[in-house]
């Protein structure tokens, strides 16, 4: 009799690791677990040694624009200020990949902080599910439509 690998398994194997499925995680369990493994953390302290900069600023004319980059004193209009803030999740997104720490954020509560982490989340956890059943699977488990 072989062992037989389930969803159920894999799902435990995964909540010993820490991992919970998406539905599961509460938001600051998922922000906990997406900056632990991309070794970043967010502040709302502004301070030269950031990695990466997102803040809202104000055009002359009144008009509430938003900025997303790694150099305050370098931001380059055309590529780094935002007119919407929920384009900023996709800038988010990428300072956390790319381990840009810490990252500035003027509203660390703002959604598309929430949708950043959201989204990163549901990356590892698929990440991290492929892996749990390739060890599983290593460890001579098998689906049950697999069997001889």
């Amino acid at each position: 009799m072989s062992k037989i690998l389930t969803h159920e398994l894999i799902k435990e194997t995964m909540a010993n690791q820490g991992w919970q499925e998406v539905n599961e995680a509460d938001q600051e369990w998922q922000r906990k677990m997406v900056l632990d493994h991309y070794e970043v953390e967010l502040t709302d302290r502004f301070d030269n040694n950031c990695g990466y900069y997102i803040y809202g600023e104000t055009t002359r004319d009144g008009y509430e624009v938003y900025v997303a980059a790694e150099d305050v004193r370098n931001v380059c209009i055309s590529e780094d200020v935002y007119y919407y803030d929920s384009d900023l999740h996709d800038a988010l997104v990428d300072a956390i990949k790319d381990e840009l720490s810490p990252i500035y954020l003027d509203d660390e509560d703002a959604d598309f902080v929430d949708y950043a982490i959201e989204e990163l989340y549901q990356e590892l956890y698929d990440e991290k599910y492929e892996e749990a059943e390739s060890e599983l699977k290593e460890q001579g488990y098998k689906y049950a439509d697999e069997e001889e």
